[in-house]
């Protein structure tokens, strides 16, 4: 009995440690609506409103601090299209937030927004960028 008990709680706690600690994978399909809009329509596709229409300029974001270090980006519009996002501050080149920033930038120029998915692995950074991507849109908006 002391067996079954044994096995039974140990099949239990393995598939918990199993399911709890599954990789999660970055979701393709859900980066791949925002960028359709984008691409296909002209200039005006950007915010609808005249007054985003006509935002020109450079932006710089909030400095968030993350576990992984501060992260920054300073972001262009031009008549309120984001055309170009820089990393101002971010030391974030080793393991997953090496790719993450590149991946997220591309996510970002074409969805046109701060309304990106996290890069998995690299949660950290993805957050700070984020951040400080809708910090410096929400100036270049005010």
């Amino acid at each position: 009995m002391n067996r079954a008990v044994a096995a039974t709680t140990a099949t239990v706690a393995g598939l918990f440690l199993m399911l709890a600690l599954k990789p999660h994978q970055t979701p393709t399909a859900a980066a791949a609506p925002p960028a359709g809009p984008a691409p296909s329509g002209s200039p005006s596709s950007a915010p609808s409103t005249p007054e985003h229409d006509r935002t020109s300029g450079t932006f710089t974001g909030d400095t968030i601090n993350t576990a992984r270090g501060p992260v920054q980006v300073r972001v262009t519009l031009v008549k309120g299209r984001l055309t170009t996002i820089a990393v101002l501050k971010g030391e974030h080149d080793e393991g997953a937030s090496a790719h993450a920033v590149p991946r997220l930038t591309q996510e970002a120029l074409a969805a046109q927004s701060a309304k990106i998915d996290a890069v998995s692995g690299a949660t950290f950074t993805s957050q700070g960028y984020i951040s400080s991507l809708q910090s410096a849109l929400d100036r270049a908006h005010d």
